[in-house]
């Protein structure tokens, strides 16, 4: 078998090399736990605050808003489950019936504990409309939760729109951009969000670290409980190579965001035609509006899983169903509040592409599936 093609990108990524050597030195020299007092921890805590600086700065927020994390599930956790327990009479909480597990679970987790938990239904495309959380929203509402853009397919949905409905409800927003960040251009400012959550390795870098943006002014509780660390809102010792090679990763990312948009969208579109030429059955699910490289096609007829088998078989990775949940074979809840028909729903694999994916990959991508599907229908 020649060298196996990656392209489960929106899974994870392969780390920057610039991220790696950047990490280096906290790893093998300047290891010291950068909440102690004395000299050796300078160099850590310097790049502690230097990182909490760039990361900020890339999305247009204040580094004091930046609070470091394992990752976007912590972060995700968090948002939900602590603005839940802020003082008050509010007790409602609202997300899409899209959103990744994390959300929906921690949202399901505040319902066994009385709160009041409403879903917003999306479209054939995956969208939020602004009129669908506006028939559900009311004055009890605490926290509105809406993903930037979807895991599984792709689409990028109205959150500026989404955000302003929740505050003239008095209402706190929070959106999951763990698929958007380093990817598109993400600005909390032009967002209007309190909360964002994202993760490093869904940007080519580390796995187990990423970032909760909070608000300036928005007093969410501490989800860790122990030391001081993150200004008391998220005890425990810092992991400053992550977190440095996480800030070298996602600067290199918004140096190409362009370069990388342009590239995948080429071969987006390379790989559409070849089965469009191939006279494919297939719907593209998701808007036009959506995250470069991110393909959620639909095969009717066939199922998901053994596309997937039969990929792996000639070297090529892709993924299939619920992006997180690969060995639960069932329908995905994407799909289904899209309401793609069953006998598309099942024959569903992601593709999605990377900035270190090629031409030739692609070509060999669309030439394995135009065969298997050729050999199946005979």
């Amino acid at each position: 078998m020649d060298k196996f093609i990656y392209a489960d990108n929106a899974a994870t990524t392969k780390l920057d090399p610039e991220a790696f050597e950047a990490m280096k030195p906290f790893l093998l020299e300047q290891y010291a736990n950068a909440s102690q007092a004395y000299s050796f921890a300078r160099t850590a805590r310097k790049a502690l605050s230097d990182s909490r600086k760039t990361i900020a700065a890339l999305i247009g927020a204040k580094p004091e808003e930046i609070f470091f994390t394992s990752g976007g599930t912590e972060s995700d956790n968090w948002a939900v489950k602590s603005s839940m327990l802020m003082p008050g009479d509010k007790n409602g909480v609202i997300t899409s019936e899209i959103e990744h597990h994390a959300v929906l679970n921690s949202v399901k987790a505040m319902g066994r504990q009385g709160f009041d938990c409403k879903y917003i239904p999306v479209d054939s495309f995956g969208e939020v409309h602004p009129e669908a959380l506006l028939n559900i929203i009311s004055d009890k509402t605490r926290l509105v939760s809406v993903m930037l853009s979807n895991n599984e397919v792709g689409t990028i949905e109205p959150v500026a729109g989404l955000a302003s409905i929740a505050h003239s409800y008095g209402a706190l927003f929070h959106t999951d951009a763990v698929q958007s960040v380093g990817h598109i251009p993400v600005n909390i400012n032009e967002l209007g969000v309190d909360l964002l959550s994202a993760s490093a390795h869904k940007f080519n870098g580390p796995k187990g670290i990423g970032f909760l943006y909070i608000r300036e002014g928005v007093n969410l509780p501490a989800f860790n409980d122990g030391g001081s660390q993150e200004n008391n809102k998220r005890a425990g010792t810092e992991n400053t190579a992550a977190i440095v090679g996480m800030a070298a990763a996602l600067s290199s990312c918004y140096a190409r965001l362009e370069e990388n948009a342009a590239h995948l969208k080429g071969l987006e579109t390379q790989l559409l035609s070849m089965l469009n030429s191939a006279e494919i059955d297939y719907l593209r699910n998701g808007a036009a509006y959506h995250v470069p490289g991110n393909m959620s096609l639909s095969f009717k007829g066939v199922q998901g899983e053994m596309l997937l088998h039969r990929l792996d078989l000639m070297g090529i990775c892709v993924s299939t169903g619920s992006a997180c949940d690969s060995r639960n074979t069932q329908l995905s809840h994407v799909l289904k509040a899209m309401k793609i028909p069953r006998e598309y729903a099942l024959g569903t694999i992601r593709i999605s592409l990377g900035k270190d994916n090629t031409k030739e990959e692609t070509e060999k991508i669309g030439n394995s599936l135009i065969k298997i599907l050729k050999q199946i229908k005979k």
